[in-house]
């Protein structure tokens, strides 16, 4: 996990000094400095323009540190979700069953929950409130708080998805004004004073494009990602339900086929 996650913080970085390197002259002979690329706009640029800049490489670094964790965190609870239940099957109890999952698992938790409540369920406590419901309350308050720890990094994809752009359109915007101010000064609107400000203002745009994009993909993948855990989380603690309320833990059935045959119509239940 931490090679992921310093490769993670790196790839912006080299992204951005790869676009900072000289390009290479026509031939392939000799390098030669670029003055309108991202080298010239960090070496020319005013205080406005290196914080926007700082900005975007910040959200672009913050991005792939939440898809790199996430990732590494959302790969390790589907193992231990196909996990779970065939050990809970397996076990003689459920006290044995949640012993054989990981420690400090989500799904340990849930089960830890669980047996916690059943322990709990005495005295005054047992008289004033039926067992299925604090079972039931209990388990829920344990799914809401993986629910919580999926969640976690999202709201920061979604800002830096929304919000980058934006930023990179106002370097353009400061970008052209300074283009204006130059030919102002210059009285005339030769390439060269046009050039330099209009191409750094080109490049925040496309930084800030690329720092947007990445964003977006990944949380909309994540949301589809965390909804699966999720439902796998619930689906257990309807499973350590059942057991604590003296169920018999079963293999799950297999889901009806929706046509018969190919024919498009429904199947038919045999005699």
């Amino acid at each position: 996990m931490k090679r992921i996650t310093t490769a993670a913080l790196l790839l912006p970085a080299l992204a951005l000094l790869a676009l900072a390197e000289p390009a290479l002259a026509q031939g392939g002979k000799e390098l030669v400095d670029n003055p309108y690329g991202l080298g010239a706009l960090w070496a020319q640029g005013d205080a406005v323009a290196k914080g926007t800049l700082s900005i975007l490489v910040l959200f672009s670094a913050g991005s792939w540190y939440v898809l790199a964790t996430k990732l590494v965190q959302s790969l390790r609870l589907g193992r231990e979700a196909r996990d779970a239940r065939s050990q809970l099957l397996r076990a003689d109890s459920l006290a044995a069953g949640a012993k054989q999952l990981k420690a400090g698992g989500t799904f340990r938790f849930i089960a830890d929950t669980g047996l916690a409540a059943e322990a709990q369920y005495t005295g005054t406590l047992a008289g004033n409130v039926d067992r299925n419901e604090w079972i039931n309350a209990s388990l829920q308050q344990a799914v809401d708080d993986v629910q919580a720890t999926q969640q976690n990094g999202l709201a920061f994809l979604a800002t830096v998805g929304a919000t980058a752009p934006f930023i990179g359109l106002f370097g353009t915007v400061w970008g052209i004004y300074h283009a204006l101010t130059a030919i102002g000064l210059s009285g005339q609107a030769s390439i060269d004073k046009v050039a330099g400000p209009v191409g750094e203002s080109l490049i925040m745009t496309a930084i800030g494009l690329a720092v947007a994009v990445p964003a977006v993909l990944g949380y909309n993948w994540l949301v589809r990602r965390n909804k699966v855990t999720l439902d796998a989380a619930r689906r257990f603690g309807a499973d350590v339900h059942r057991v604590l309320l003296g169920a018999k833990l079963l293999a799950p059935l297999q889901a009806p086929a929706s046509t018969a045959s190919g024919s498009g119509q429904p199947a038919q239940r045999a005699a």
